[in-house]
């Protein structure tokens, strides 16, 4: 049996405000629900589910959608997204490659 997955409240309602914003788009732009999932390569059922905001369908198909319509996700130009990657990379980049746990406490009562 599947475990449910719980998400906060504040990453449900960022799915939700993402696809009422592409919902939004899509009908400003007058195309139908079969007409966008064509495009996208997907299904109506997947295109209904991501403009409800549920929070099963995959990262990648969500922001491909939010592109077809024109919902800018970070940086309306793309240098500008570029930019941004390179330099959060640069600070990954500063950071540990990786990160454990401490298992041991240490006594320092003295």
């Amino acid at each position: 049996m599947t475990k449910k997955r719980i998400y906060s409240k504040y990453a449900k309602e960022a799915a939700l405000l993402l696809g009422q914003q592409i919902k939004l788009a899509r009908k400003k732009r007058k195309w139908s629900e079969a007409n966008l999932a064509e495009r996208a390569g997907i299904s109506r059922a997947t295109l209904q589910k991501i403009e409800a905001g549920e929070m099963t369908p995959g990262i990648g198909l969500v922001f491909e959608v939010a592109v077809l319509v024109g919902v800018h996700l970070f940086e309306q130009d793309s240098q500008r997204l570029s930019t941004c990657i390179d330099l959060t990379q640069s600070k990954i980049a500063l950071l540990p490659k990786r990160i454990r746990e401490q298992t041991k406490v240490a006594d320092d009562d003295f």
